[in-house]
C-alpha cells in the first residue's frame, strides 16, 4: 500500500476560467455548465461529473463517482472570462456559432451576455483566414504579453477569484517548427521583445499565463506550451501545463478502433479519413498552413498506437491519409468519414466504413470542463509541468522529452484513473485478477 494519500488543498473560493477564443467551443462549454447548474440538462460526456472509479478488489464493491472521490471545484464556483478578436458578448457569439438551440441559449442568456471578451492578441500572419476587429496593439510581443498579464490580474481583482487557469479554445495557427528562440526562456523573452516570427499568439498567451502563475491548457494543435522555454518556465513557476488538440470526433474513433485491431492482430493496408465542416474552425483549416498543423496532430495517432516497427507484417505498409474540407452549409455539425482496409487470416481483405455525423463543440465542451477541473486539482495538489495523465483528452499529448506519447484511449483512461487513485492513497488497478483464484 502506498502512503495514505497526498495532501490536496480544498477547492475553496471561486475558480477563474480564462479562455482565449469566445467562439463555438467556449460558448457551448459555458452555456452547458450554466444549464447543468440550473438542472436543465445532465453533464453528458463529462468524466468528472458522471464517471465512476473502482477502488480495491472487485469483491469490495467500492465504486464511487470521481467527483465524490477527489475534491473538485463545484460548477457553481466557476467564473468565466476571456479574449476574442470580435467584440460580441457570449450570447451573441453563441448565436453566431449556431451550435445550440435558441431555447437552450435563452435559458442562460443573462449569464452569457455578462461575458464580454477582452481585446485579443491576434496576428493574421498566424491565422490567415480570420480578420479580427477587437485586437490589442503593442510595439512588441512583450508589450502584448504584459497587457495579457494585466488582464489576468484585473480579472482576478474584479471577480474576487481564489484561483485561475487558462484554457485555449481559439483557432489552429499555421505550422511552426521549433527554433532556437524556443529553447530557453532568455532566448524566448528576447524573441518577444524582437517580435520574432516563430512566436505566434498562442505562445504569448501561454507565457502570460505561466508568468502569472496560472496553469495553461492548449486545446488546439499549435506549437505552444510544450517548447523547452515554456515547459521549463512552468516547472520554475510550479504550475501545471497540458495539451494539445482536443480529442473529439474522427481521432476519438481512431483511438478507440486502432487499439482493437492491434489487440486482435488484424493488419491494415490503408486508412482514409476525410472531414467536412463549416464552422470557424473549418474556415481556418481551409488555409494549407493551418491544415498542416492539424494534419500533423491527426496523423501521429495511428503511428504510435500500431507501432509498425514492432509489427511490420501488419502495419509497415499502412497508407494513412487525412483530409479536411470547408463546407459552410454543415456549420458545426461535422461529418467524419473513414474507409479502413484491413486484412486477416491468410491475408484475406476486409473493409470497415465509418460515417460519424458529429457535433464538434458538443463533443469538445465536456472535454474542456474535465480539463479545467482536473488541472485545477493538479494545481491544488502541487503538481507542476506536463500533466501527461490528462492525455486521455488530447489528439497529440505533450510528454516529457524523449518519451513517445501514449495514444491508446483505454491505456490513457487507466493512467488517468490510476493517477487519481495514487493521489488518494489507493492501490493502482492492474486487472491481473489472480488473487480471486489463489
Amino acid at each position: 500500500m502506498i502512503e495514505k494519500g497526498i495532501h490536496i488543498s480544498e477547492p475553496k473560493g471561486k475558480l477563474g476560467v480564462l479562455i482565449p477564443g469566445l467562439g463555438a467551443v467556449s460558448t457551448t462549454f459555458i452555456a452547458g455548465v450554466e444549464s447543468i447548474i440550473k438542472k436543465h440538462h445532465l453533464p453528458y460526456g463529462s468524466l468528472t461529473q458522471m464517471g465512476t472509479i473502482r477502488l480495491g478488489k472487485r469483491t469490495e464493491n467500492r465504486i464511487p463517482k470521481i467527483k465524490d472521490f477527489v475534491p473538485l471545484a463545484d460548477l457553481e464556483d466557476l467564473v468565466f472570462g476571456g479574449w476574442d478578436i470580435f467584440e460580441d458578448n457570449g450570447y451573441v457569439a453563441a448565436k453566431k456559432a449556431g451550435v445550440l438551440k435558441d431555447s437552450d441559449l435563452e435559458n442562460v442568456r443573462e449569464r452569457l451576455e455578462s461575458i464580454k471578451p477582452m481585446k485579443a492578441v491576434f496576428d493574421q500572419k498566424y491565422v490567415k483566414k480570420l480578420s479580427g476587429t477587437w485586437v490589442k496593439k503593442g510595439k512588441t510581443k512583450m508589450d502584448l504579453a504584459q497587457q495579457l498579464m494585466d488582464d489576468i490580474q484585473n480579472f482576478k481583482d474584479k471577480n474576487n477569484v481564489d484561483r485561475m487557469l487558462m484554457v485555449w479554445c481559439a483557432s489552429t495557427e499555421v505550422f511552426i517548427k521549433p527554433e532556437s528562440v524556443h529553447q530557453d526562456i532568455e532566448s524566448f523573452e528576447k524573441g518577444l521583445k524582437d517580435n520574432h516570427d516563430a512566436i505566434p499568439s498562442s505562445m504569448i498567451y501561454a507565457y502570460a499565463a505561466l508568468k502569472s502563475g496560472i496553469p495553461f491548457i492548449m486545446g488546439a494543435p499549435n506549437l505552444s506550451v510544450e517548447i523547452p522555454a515554456l515547459r521549463n518556465l512552468a516547472n520554475e513557476m510550479g504550475v501545471p501545463i497540458a495539451g494539445k488538440d482536443y480529442k473529439t470526433g474522427q481521432t476519438l474513433m481512431k483511438t478507440i478502433l486502432a487499439p482493437g485491431f492491434k489487440a486482435r492482430l488484424l493488419g491494415i493496408n490503408g486508412w482514409f479519413s476525410t472531414n467536412i465542416l463549416g464552422n470557424r474552425d473549418g474556415e481556418v483549416l481551409d488555409d494549407p498552413m493551418s491544415f498542416k498543423t492539424k494534419e500533423e496532430s491527426k496523423l501521429s495517432v495511428l503511428e504510435y498506437i500500431l507501432q509498425p516497427q514492432l509489427y511490420p507484417d501488419l502495419y509497415k505498409n499502412l497508407y494513412h491519409k487525412v483530409r479536411i474540407n470547408y463546407y459552410p452549409p454543415r456549420g458545426d455539425n461535422k461529418e467524419g468519414w473513414d474507409n479502413i482496409d484491413i486484412f486477416g487470416w491468410m491475408g484475406y481483405p476486409m473493409q470497415i466504413k465509418i460515417d460519424f455525423l458529429c457535433r464538434d463543440s458538443i463533443l469538445a465542451a465536456p472535454v474542456v470542463l474535465d480539463l479545467v477541473l482536473f488541472t485545477d486539482l493538479a494545481q491544488r495538489v502541487g503538481m507542476k509541468g506536463i500533466q501527461e495523465w490528462l492525455s486521455f483528452y488530447f489528439k497529440s499529448p505533450i510528454t516529457a522529452p524523449g518519451l513517445y506519447p501514449e495514444h491508446d484511449l483505454f491505456i490513457q483512461l487507466m493512467k488517468l484513473k490510476n493517477t487519481l487513485r495514487h493521489l488518494r492513497g489507493e492501490e493502482p488497478i492492474t486487472h491481473l485478477g489472480l488473487e480471486y483464484y489463489d
